[in-house]
């Protein structure tokens, strides 16, 4: 059996895995069964265990970084996605978040298997412009800090939900089984405090990088811009909640909306928008 089918084998063990995490994720919103939250981390676990053999098999036969395409930055994304949330689960013994993190992954698996054609997902010779160590960092510390940055998301959500709940007077088996608001925005505001570093770096790396390959540090590409955007949010974010004092439901949407700007960074300037950077 090749490499190259060993890695769909390991590709599709992770895609299975997170579906059936999510589910199981999802079940434990309306279910309290300690059972079903140790078979919900469990098959997370699986999922990031296939996608870490595909992501290190990619790399033996590529002989770089799978970091040089849409399809591999997609199984570096969805694996920091899972490892950033499985640390925060054993952190803060709250699986439920779970719920609203492990589709984050599986979407975008999903979106490799439904969207993405062969020609996207087989090896070839990377652009000459790809060819420095600059790139693995600059890729790198963007995964590291979307990951981050994906979980603040899902509690970001989940703040919003639960506190409607709250003002409509809801209480339930679910509404009483979350986390306490004060809870989901600390961790909420703990995923940026980690992921904005990482996400400062990444654009930081990828000035130098693109100096080295293109003679300019900044030439206001289409992905250039959105990730500068992103930033700007996440700094107003940081802003307003350690000078100001925000905490709660503001800072939790401009959570939300600054990871659908990491999202449109990637789908939309990829898939919609001419850009130096649309192999990634």
């Amino acid at each position: 059996m090749s490499l190259q089918n060993l890695e769909s084998i390991a590709f599709y063990m992770a895609f299975a895995g997170y579906f059936l995490a999510m589910i199981f994720y999802v079940l434990l919103l309306p279910l309290k069964n300690n059972r079903l939250g140790q078979l919900a981390r469990y098959t997370a676990i699986l999922g990031l265990v296939g996608n870490t053999i595909a992501i290190l098999l990619r790399m033996g036969i590529a002989g770089r970084p799978p970091l040089a395409n849409g399809y591999e930055f997609v199984l570096v994304f969805a694996w920091g996605i899972i490892a950033v949330y499985l640390w925060v689960e054993s952190r803060y013994k709250a699986p439920v978040i779970g719920a609203f993190i492990l589709p984050l992954a599986f979407f975008l698996l999903a979106f490799v298997v439904l969207f993405m054609s062969n020609n996207e997902r087989v090896l070839t010779n990377i652009q000459p412009a790809l060819r420095s160590n600059w790139l693995t960092f600059h890729v790198l510390t963007a995964m590291i800090g979307y990951g981050a940055l994906a979980i603040s998301f899902g509690v970001g959500v989940l703040y919003l939900i639960k506190q409607r709940w709250l003002d409509k007077g809801t209480h339930s088996n679910l509404s009483t089984r979350t986390p306490d608001l004060g809870r989901l925005d600390l961790i909420g505001y703990k995923m940026i405090m980690l992921g904005f570093p990482m996400l400062t770096l990444c654009i930081i790396t990828g000035a130098i990088w693109a100096n080295i390959a293109w003679g300019s540090y900044w030439s206001w590409d289409p992905k250039e811009t959105w990730s500068l955007i992103t930033w700007m949010i996440y700094a107003v974010y940081l802003h307003v909640r350690l000078m100001h004092g925000w905490k709660g439901k503001p800072t939790a949407w401009v959570a939300v909306i600054g990871f659908l700007a990491v999202l449109f960074t990637f789908f939309g300037v990829n898939y919609f928008v001419i850009s130096l950077h649309s192999y990634a």
